[in-house]
């Protein structure tokens, strides 16, 4: 029996943001690989989803790490231990076809060489989703073959603003956003408020990301047998 995957996010927030996930839900279950259920809303409400789901189950998040506040907490609270035949993963994150997929995002956005780059995730009280996200900065750094700093929007410092404006402190009269976010919603609309010269939409809709939940699901359900 080929596990469910149960694809876990906080959607709560914001009518586009449910509409994306709900997008992103369906694009995974249209390649017939797995069998998907969306979990998203309230912590409430995703947990007893989760509970519904009869048989072997695997809780995929569907963020990426640092990335969406709500829903990594949500996620780090999620009481599994009862539920038999069940497993869960980590968030997307340090992916090196995820990153290279970011770096042409940022070439398409209109980033030019001399552009000073932020990547921009949301934040967590995860040490390990920071490193992360640090990864990532890093991976995008040697693929551009230049300096990338990081800017959060919520919990950590530098913010977004401050990395902005270090990099104009710096001499770099152009700065360009790779945004660290996996679907659209409130979060990316403040992004597209700074003053900036470029910036990525978000990493889904991509056939990428649905490849890497699907890679996620298979290497997750070994341990499940």
């Amino acid at each position: 029996m080929v596990p469910t995957m149960v694809l876990v996010a906080d959607d709560s927030r914001d009518a586009q943001r449910r509409e994306a996930l709900c997008g992103l839900a369906e694009a995974v279950a249209e390649r017939g690989e797995v069998p998907v259920t969306a979990a998203f809303g309230s912590p409430t409400e995703v947990h007893e989803r989760i509970r519904s789901v009869n048989g072997p189950k695997v809780v995929v998040p569907a963020f990426v790490a640092g990335g969406d506040f709500a829903s990594s907490h949500m996620f780090s609270r999620l009481d599994l231990a009862r539920l038999e035949d069940s497993c869960r993963t980590t968030p997307l994150g340090a992916v090196p076809s995820i990153v290279a997929d970011l770096a042409g995002r940022l070439l398409d956005s209109g980033r030019r060489t001399e552009d000073g780059v932020v990547l921009a995730a949301d934040g967590t009280t995860s040490a390990e989703e920071r490193q992360v996200v640090m990864d990532v900065a890093r991976m995008l750094s040697r693929r551009l073959d230049s300096p990338v700093q990081v800017g959060y929007l919520r919990t950590w410092a530098p913010s977004v603003h401050d990395a902005v404006d270090r990099l104009r402190r710096d001499g770099r009269e152009r700065v360009a956003v790779a945004t660290w976010h996996l679907v659209d919603g409130p979060d990316v609309d403040l992004l597209r408020e700074l003053d900036v010269n470029a910036i990525t939409a978000p990493l889904w809709p991509s056939d990428l990301i649905v490849d890497t939940l699907l890679a996620h699901h298979r290497a997750a359900k070994g341990r499940l047998t």
